[in-house]
């Protein structure tokens, strides 16, 4: 999928994601306010945070798919990487808030008893919130989109978080302590997705090795290519968001004329960036 292609259906599912989400949190703060529940008041603004989230994709994807420069020289892809980060920690930001107002309310013994209105918008949220979910994962997932794939993941938590709650409107009647612990059950879910976001998005943003797959298949591009062993070894693999750069070392013997080492080194070179489109530096280790 082209650069143009992608950030089009980034656009796409972000706006769509922004607007849906602003019209939930209006409708399920309304409901909170109506029944005075913290735990639909926390699943509200977890919704809302989910807009600005989406947001913040839509920074990433179009800064991500700028192209390289002079002081940028392997492009700006990692900029999807730190939205992706800013979303986690929006994420346990909100979770910290809504821990400690349901600890507030289940140490006042304040009970909450839900009318039809919080189940009709419980319902509701739970659709709309698991088809969006769904949306930006498969967006996500088809144009290689770390961030659209966390927003995703983002919805789908909202979606988990108001199961839990259409559950305790149900059973809440009978225990005065239902909507704190609904509170703090929705701050734990919301915490989990922060979580599994962070770990991902700071793994790549650290550096990751090379997958074995991919580095076994090179060197047996190696075999395939020249006639004699390479040794392609010691693999390094750069990624920035939609670029990524690989180095690795090949063995030439010592008396090699340069001219006939580097037509080796840049044939393969060739050969590896024509099948996964990596820019691809070799290092020539002597063999004497």
């Amino acid at each position: 999928m082209s650069s143009v292609r992608k950030y089009n259906v980034g656009v796409i599912v972000s706006w769509l994601s922004i607007l849906l989400n602003i019209v939930l949190f209006v409708i399920k703060f309304w409901v909170g306010l109506l029944y005075n529940s913290v735990a639909l008041i926390a699943d509200a603004w977890h919704t809302l945070t989910d807009s600005i989230s989406s947001f913040a994709v839509l920074i990433g994807i179009k800064v991500s798919l700028k192209p390289a420069d002079e002081d940028h020289p392997f492009g700006h892809g990692r900029a999807e990487l730190i939205a992706t980060i800013f979303v986690g920690i929006l994420l346990a930001i909100v979770g910290a808030n809504f821990t400690y107002e349901s600890i507030l309310k289940l140490s006042s013994h304040e009970s909450v008893t839900y009318g039809k209105w919080a189940i009709i918008i419980t319902v509701i949220s739970i659709l709309v919130k698991e088809v969006m979910a769904q949306y930006s994962i498969y967006y996500g997932k088809k144009t290689s989109s770390s961030s659209l794939i966390a927003d995703g993941w983002h919805h789908r938590s909202d979606a988990i978080s108001s199961v839990v709650i259409l559950v305790g409107i149900f059973v809440g009647k009978y225990y005065w302590w239902m909507d704190g612990v609904l509170g703090l059950i929705v701050s734990a879910l919301i915490f989990y997705t922060t979580y599994s976001i962070l770990k991902e998005a700071l793994s790549l943003f650290l550096g990751e090795r090379i997958e074995d797959e991919l580095k076994e298949s090179i060197q047996q591009m190696g075999v395939n290519t020249f006639t004699r062993d390479l040794d392609p070894h010691h693999f390094l693999i750069h990624k920035y968001g939609h670029h990524s750069e690989l180095t690795f070392h090949i063995s030439l013997p010592g008396n090699m004329s340069l001219s006939e080492a580097h037509h080796i080194a840049t044939e393969y070179e060739n050969v590896v960036k024509e099948k996964y489109n990596l820019g691809v530096t070799i290092h020539i280790d002597s063999l004497d």
